[in-house]
């Protein structure tokens, strides 16, 4: 699964509008949201660092909230914007997910697992779980 880092506003006009998850990893602004929505409108979930989702408004949580886009804490450990514009999650964790969902391990078991061994947090793993079909 990719993940698509967006470090500067400048980048929203230039998205692919099939975006369906997005890392920002600046501070926006109500208006940068908009836009992102408006340029993305396949967009399932913004990811934002801790301290950038805090400042987030409340009227913008409702926003996403209302277009059934997930606002989720996170990081991407280790990226590099400049060798790739998409933070992929590791295929032995994807891999590890969809052996362990063919096996009938209960969701909050593969949780607790992939936290331990990978840097995702748990709302991530719960998107990954819940993707019909599991296209990992």
């Amino acid at each position: 699964m990719k993940i698509r880092v967006v470090s500067s506003r400048d980048e929203i006009l230039s998205l692919n509008p099939n975006e369906k998850v997005i890392h920002l990893a600046f501070r926006p602004s109500n208006k940068d949201i908009f836009l992102l929505v408006e340029t993305c409108p396949k967009l399932e979930i913004v990811q934002l660092p801790n301290s950038y989702q805090r400042t987030i408004s409340k009227s913008m949580e409702m926003f996403l909230e209302m277009q059934k886009i997930q606002l989720l804490e996170g990081d991407v450990w280790g990226h590099r914007k400049d060798i790739n514009e998409y933070y992929t999650v590791p295929p032995s964790v994807m891999s590890k997910i969809r052996n362990m969902k063919a096996e009938g391990v209960p969701n909050d078991k593969i949780t607790e697992k992939i936290i331990r061994e990978s840097k995702l947090n748990q709302k991530m793993i719960h998107y990954i779980l819940n993707r019909k079909p599991l296209d990992l």
